[in-house]
């Protein structure tokens, strides 16, 4: 394989770029890509018993406060009425895709909380279940592609209040 080929395999994304500037170790991860309609989606099934440790990072509007990310595993679903409460909010409800691009930056699958903070400084909310893990992956920025980090290291860099979010 050429340098050149070599070095497009490994090309970092502005999320890897702002974790490098701020020391932070992380490992990158690719997962393969689905498409369902007009939505792409990555496939962490090959994880297996460690799918839990790869979060979603979901864009929600509220009645009061917009916008809001949370943070959840996508093994998981995001409890409205907890983030509404957690964030000072009578209601909250999922963005609607066609607003996604305007308002974070990325499209959908791709949202990132350390790209969204880093350019928009919204409040990220990261759920409760990433707190005991030595390591979990978020996007990094683009469809199937994630960087695996420390969940400190996340909420630090993103400001970010660890909460209870799942609906159960």
């Amino acid at each position: 394989m050429s340098k050149k080929n070599k070095k497009q395999n490994f090309k970092k994304t502005l999320v890897e770029k702002i974790l490098d500037q701020h020391k932070i170790p992380y490992s990158q991860l690719q997962f393969n890509v689905t498409q369902h309609g007009d939505v792409k989606q990555i496939d962490t099934t090959i994880l297996a018993e460690d799918e839990h440790l790869v979060y979603k990072t979901l864009v929600c509007e509220g009645n009061q406060n917009s916008p809001i990310i949370a943070v959840v595993p996508v093994t998981e679903h995001l409890s409205m009425k907890k983030l509404a409460t957690i964030s000072n909010n009578k209601k909250c409800e999922l963005l609607p895709l066609k607003k996604l691009l305007s308002t974070t930056g990325y499209v959908h699958g791709a949202n990132t909380p350390i790209g969204i903070y880093e350019k928009f400084h919204y409040p990220i909310f990261l759920d409760n279940s990433m707190k005991n893990e030595p390591l979990v992956a978020v996007s990094s920025g683009e469809v199937g592609r994630s960087v695996k980090l420390n969940p400190t290291d996340l909420a630090t860099l993103t400001n970010a209040t660890f909460c209870d979010l799942l609906d159960k």
